[in-house]
């Protein structure tokens, strides 16, 4: 299956021009088989996420994006905000309780570089970032995100490596034009956010950058699933204009 782990719509998340139905719609053209709602520092009422789900037919997941003190993390399994979540450490100890999953989104961005094209300082920033408290709780990292540009999502991917996590995609899609650039694979069916926990605390999940039908390197089991060199790109059914401004890394 196909999941795009990292979305955002309005006026759940206020940085976003997308419309919730917009959202889902979009993602069936791009032949997704879910797509997680993951709003900044906010759940979804599940109600409305049921009406969502069932206006379109389609696998809705909650999520949320927490802010944190150490970066943003994104978190599956927990139904409701709350403040002490801002703290990394509260926040792990949340989703160990409710025996839920969390993921580091766009780690580079908590490790900015000076200067990308500086070896000596990358290093640094990605020794500096493998010490990070807060990543020492998430079970994944997002290794591609579809605002960032390969030269950042690498950086994630080769963070995801050192902390020996596997590497996980989305979109973080704000808008139209964001939506089916990545997605996470998993191999077995995922039904509801329970089957998805389950699988991101497994490690079975793969990085897939849908603009070349091509995946990362699963850092923590070094295996890509046979049946993922299969998959085709499906940004065709998509309008000729979809990628224009979104940087996607390729594998």
């Amino acid at each position: 299956m196909l999941i795009d782990l990292h979305t955002h719509t309005r006026p759940g998340s206020p940085d976003s021009f997308l419309d919730p139905d917009e959202l889902i719609e979009r993602s069936k053209q791009a032949g997704l088989d879910a797509v997680v709602l993951s709003e900044h520092d906010k759940t979804w009422d599940r109600q409305d996420l049921q009406a969502l789900a069932k206006r379109h037919n389609f696998l809705i997941i909650p999520g949320l994006e927490v802010s944190t003190e150490g970066g943003h993390i994104l978190v599956y399994g927990v139904h409701r905000y709350q403040h002490f979540m801002r703290q990394s450490q509260q926040l792990a100890a949340h989703v160990k309780q409710q025996q839920a999953a969390m993921i580091a989104a766009h780690p580079y961005r908590a490790h900015a570089l000076w200067s990308w094209h500086d070896p000596d300082e990358r290093q640094r920033s990605l020794a500096r970032a493998a010490t990070n408290p807060a990543y020492n709780h998430v079970h994944a990292v997002e290794v591609l995100n579809g605002h960032d540009s390969p030269t950042e999502n690498k950086f994630s991917e080769d963070l995801a490596k050192l902390l020996g996590r596997p590497g996980t995609a989305g979109t973080d899609s704000h808008q139209r034009s964001d939506i089916g650039k990545a997605a996470t694979y998993f191999d077995s069916d995922v039904g509801d956010e329970h089957d998805l926990v389950r699988e991101i605390l497994a490690g079975r999940c793969w990085a897939v950058d849908l603009t070349a039908g091509s995946l990362t390197e699963n850092s923590a089991r070094h295996t890509v699933p046979s049946s993922v060199a299969e998959i085709a790109p499906p940004l065709g059914k998509l309008s000729p204009n979809a990628n224009d401004d979104c940087h996607t890394a390729h594998s």
